[in-house]
């Protein structure tokens, strides 16, 4: 299995896998361009992805999707209220080809299996994702709202992991934000600290990497982030970050 980020952060997500002759891109919050380009320098087509699968409406998880189906011909897997709402805020444009899934579902694809995890995060049908492929599996855990207590079984059975690790919280106490968004920030619908995240990890006893996403960039850093999971992770993890303008290099499951 190989994982790629393309992008990771509150100006855009994109996720791609692929395995066993799959090949899935999830989320389309960066410029279907972008996408494009990044995908070739690493000798990937953005034509041969087999679905565009949808987490949830916020617009740097799902703006391009429209374009992504119509420039590339990607199928969208999205739940019905996710694209309801994107339709009734106009953010997709035409599309054609749309598959539903449901939150808690299981989407099929031959021999690889994408289970859809509802998370707490304030949108509309929200879901993480774990892609199996024969005995390996990835996380997609971004998003999340907070630590819920499903996520120590999910991460318990991974062997890699995409984990949002979205603020330090004496950053984000001290940090420009008004005080709403900070609230909203570090609420039960909103994002994982360094710290939330990092204790989450020591579930995973199989996990070979995890991928620090979503960072924020007023209120964390990579290296403020890292130096946290260090602290407190197995010593045998290893660790990269996602970055925020730029994709990641091959990481292989």
């Amino acid at each position: 299995m190989i994982a790629i980020s393309l992008q990771s952060g509150s100006n855009g997500n994109c996720i791609y896998v692929e395995t066993n002759g799959v090949n899935l891109l999830f989320d389309a919050g960066i410029s279907g361009i972008e996408a494009e380009r990044r995908l070739a320098a690493l000798g990937r087509n953005i034509e041969q992805i087999d679905a565009l699968i949808i987490s949830h409406d916020h617009a740097d998880h799902i703006r391009y999707a429209g374009v992504y189906q119509r420039k590339y011909g990607l199928p969208i897997y999205i739940t019905p209220r996710t694209l309801y709402k994107a339709e009734k805020e106009k953010m997709l444009g035409k599309l054609y080809d749309v598959v539903y899934y449901l939150p808690g579902g299981q989407i099929p694809f031959g021999d690889v299996s994408v289970r859809t995890i509802p998370t707490p995060h304030d949108a509309i049908d929200g879901v993480a994702f774990v892609v199996s492929s024969g005995r390996k599996k990835l996380g997609i855990l971004t998003d999340l709202g907070h630590p819920f207590k499903e996520l120590i079984s999910v991460v318990s059975s991974l062997d890699a992991v995409f984990i949002e690790s979205n603020f330090d919280h004496g950053m984000l106490e001290s940090g420009p934000y008004p005080s709403f968004l900070k609230k909203r920030i570090k609420g039960p619908g909103g994002h994982l600290s360094n710290r939330d995240a990092a204790n989450l990890l020591q579930a995973g006893t199989n996990l070979k990497w995890a991928c620090l996403a979503h960072l924020s960039e007023k209120n964390n850093s990579p290296s403020v982030a890292l130096r946290t999971h260090i602290e407190i992770a197995n010593p045998n993890l290893t660790f990269y970050t996602a970055h925020r303008y730029r994709s990641t290099d091959l990481l292989i499951v």
